[in-house]
């Protein structure tokens, strides 16, 4: 059974049993007479009595013509059924009639003669009101001139769904013309579009009655079968009069040229919004690697499903680089990144690889030449110059690749290497407006990563400069046993000025040094390896402390002048006692056995450079096994927090079981050291030992 109930019947088929009554002919009202030969009323509907106001028993037997025509036209309506009665033509026409209740009402008539098994002749006169009839008419007409000439596909399906209907417009939408739809589903005459949608949309409709409205569907059909069409597609459940389910009106819009517009106009708001973020996403920080992942991150999943920032291995070093047409290229990956395709992430170079990329790849061509490579529909001819190796283009080819692009980096009119595209899952190929986009974000990358790039080789070479002016000193002394660490900045690529040194003296004495000189960069170093010089040599004079500090403030004053704090100590195993002086620095953390940790209180003076100020030496207690730390402001001085917290927070550190020196330096750096801190941290730490 269908929907409605009704007994299925297929498009060829004639009807088995009962059919359900379409109620056109209540709606028309269409009244039934029989007359004899005499036109005498011998039935009457009751419809009839409807029409013309009389019942069946004021009207069987009655001369028809003088209760169903006006007075005025009774003569011609008895000619007129004279003449049926002689020569069994039928008649139809319209006459004025006078109900019961005295009013008029324009009725058209049909009548016809009927003969019985008897031979006897009859009239049969079918009756309707004038009005209703017309307005039916008109209706129909105008819903078959609207149906016919509408821009708008139309269609009506029935209870199972199959054509019953179709217009014009849609036979075009289509390409298809109607006798190829009727009796069949959607499914059988369009399978290209989305049936199961749609059919589970016009069953939704048949069931609730609610109409679906502007529901969109992409697909193709035999009227343009190589290219997408999205259409607006609305559906209405039909009912005759009583209610009763006849099937499902479909309505269908084509809306390509909206749709395509709004893809365009959401793609360029993504765009813009890609651009937008990577403006302030690339190029956080100057580490090279994160500033190449920060790319990859924007591109992926939003332009390509796979993206790799590669540049090539001489840029990476600091060097110029250009590649003559049959020399390969050596590239270094920075940073790769693929939505939910392992295939091709598996078949990328891994960051910090080096690979050799030969003359024919598509890479190479593009950092040679400094210009875009797109294979918009990648074959699998062009796998091999994709990838690296055959391997490679066997995973990509396995992932799905479909369409490849690379961008040159470029910064400064130098190529510093590629932005490289895939798309697995993207079903679109790569086209100019995403070569557009992919340029706009290489432009502005590759200015943040030829900074990094800079800053990373400057950064190496200050820091190669700041550990070769840092001293190797022994672990153990005469009377000391003694750890540091250097930890450089990490948010200036200029070397800064911390030192320190440890510097063993006659009698086993040891002289213990930590200073900062303010600023960074060259001038800094210069100073700090000056006065490491001076101090060397002024230690070797056993002088006294305050006296050390007296000459190197003279020594960083005049033409070169410059500020530097430091602290000077000189440790006596024989004696158990520590001389010292400072100038201008952090007091040392004296930690004693069975004490808690204690700020040393010692005059603290004034920065070596200041000049004209003298300091002053203070004598204080060093037993074995008691400790000495000595460190620079960068371990305990933050934007955030107070320097007495920060002391404070050193002393709790410190105070503890004893343990390795090492792992003491290990601790306080982890635990006080911020990582983006401006300023470089010198630590060192002595335990006093039994003199050997």
């Amino acid at each position: 059974m269908s929907a409605a109930g009704s007994p299925v019947v297929g498009a060829d088929e004639p009807p088995r049993g009962p059919v359900r009554p379409s109620g056109l002919l209540d709606v028309l009202g269409v009244a039934s007479v029989v007359l004899d030969t005499r036109g005498r009323i011998v039935l009457w509907s009751p419809q009839a009595e409807e029409l013309f106001g009389y019942t069946a028993q004021e009207a069987l037997g009655q001369y028809a013509a003088r209760i169903m025509v006006h007075e005025q036209h009774l003569d011609v309506v008895v000619e007129l059924f004279s003449e049926v009665m002689d020569t069994g033509r039928s008649w139809a026409g319209a006459f004025p009639v006078r109900r019961k209740d005295g009013t008029t009402r324009l009725v058209e008539f049909r009548n016809m003669r009927l003969l019985d098994d008897r031979g006897d002749v009859y009239a049969l006169g079918l009756c309707a009101d004038q009005s209703t009839v017309r307005q039916v008419e008109r209706d129909v007409a105008l819903s078959t001139r609207i149906i016919a000439q509408s821009p708008i596909g139309l269609a009506v399906l029935d209870t199972e769904l199959r054509y019953v209907s179709v217009n014009p417009a849609l036979e075009r939408i289509d390409g298809l013309p109607a006798e190829e739809h009727l009796g069949h589903t959607v499914r059988e005459v369009l399978p290209q579009l989305d049936t199961d949608m749609l059919e589970s949309a016009a069953r939704q409709v048949l069931e609730t009655g609610r109409p679906l409205v502007d529901r969109p569907t992409t697909g193709r059909t035999p009227a343009d079968p190589r290219e997408d069409h999205t259409w607006s597609v609305s559906l209405y459940r039909l009912e005759d009069a009583f209610g009763h389910v006849l099937g499902v009106a479909v309505s269908v819009v084509d809306v390509t040229e909206q749709h395509r517009a709004g893809v365009e106009a959401e793609t360029a708001r993504r765009r813009l919004a890609l651009i937008a973020d990577a403006s302030t996403r690339i190029g956080t920080t100057l580490d090279l690697d994160r500033t190449a992942r920060e790319l990859t991150d924007v591109a992926v999943p939003e332009l390509a499903d796979v993206a790799a920032v590669d540049l090539l291995d001489a840029v990476v070093k600091g060097r110029r680089s250009s590649l003559d047409p049959a020399e390969p290229a050596l590239i270094r990956s920075l940073a790769v990144r693929a939505y939910e395709s392992p295939e091709a992430l598996g078949a990328a170079d891994p960051p910090g690889q080096v690979a050799r990329y030969a003359p024919d790849r598509l890479v190479t061509e593009c950092v040679r030449t400094g210009r875009p490579v797109m294979v918009p529909r990648v074959k699998d001819v062009d796998l091999l110059r994709i990838a690296r190796s055959p391997l490679a283009a066997e995973l990509l080819g396995r992932a799905g690749l479909h369409s490849y692009l690379a961008v040159p980096l470029i910064a400064r009119g130098e190529v510093l290497g590629a932005l490289d595209l895939k798309r697995t899952h993207n079903p679109l190929p790569f086209g100019e407006d995403d070569l557009l986009l992919a340029r706009e974000l290489a432009a502005r990358a590759a200015v943040q990563i030829d900074n990094a790039r800079w800053y990373q080789n400057a950064r190496n070479t200050a820091l190669t400069l700041q550990r070769s002016l840092l001293p190797s000193h022994p672990s153990v002394t005469g009377g000391l046993e003694v750890a540091s660490r250097y930890q450089p900045a990490e948010a200036t690529s200029e070397i800064g000025g911390d030192w320190f040194d440890v510097i063993p003296l006659e009698g086993c004495k040891t002289a213990l040094v930590v200073g900062d000189v303010m600023g960074s960069g060259i001038t800094a170093a210069a100073t700090m390896g000056r006065l490491r010089t001076a101090t060397n040599t002024l230690a070797s004079l056993d002088l006294d402390p305050a006296r050390v500090l007296e000459h190197l403030d003279r020594g960083t004053t005049g033409p070169d002048q410059a500020i530097a704090t430091c602290v000077y100590a000189v440790h006596d195993p024989h004696l158990r006692q520590c001389r010292i002086a400072v100038a201008g620095h952090l007091p040392p953390v004296r930690v004693r056995t069975g004490h808690p940790p204690e700020l040393l209180d010692l005059p603290t003076g004034v920065p070596l450079g200041v000049g004209g100020v003298s300091f002053s030496t203070t004598t204080v207690g060093l037993e074995p096994g008691d400790r000495l730390v000595f460190y620079t402001d960068g371990l305990v001085e933050t934007r955030r927090h107070s320097l007495d917290e920060r002391l404070d927070r050193l002393l709790s550190l410190l105070d503890g079981p004893d343990r390795p020196l090492e792992e003491v330096c290990d601790l306080l750096l982890r635990a006080l050291h911020e990582p983006d801190n401006a300023d470089d941290v010198a630590l060192l730490i002595a335990r006093a030992t039994a003199p050997a």
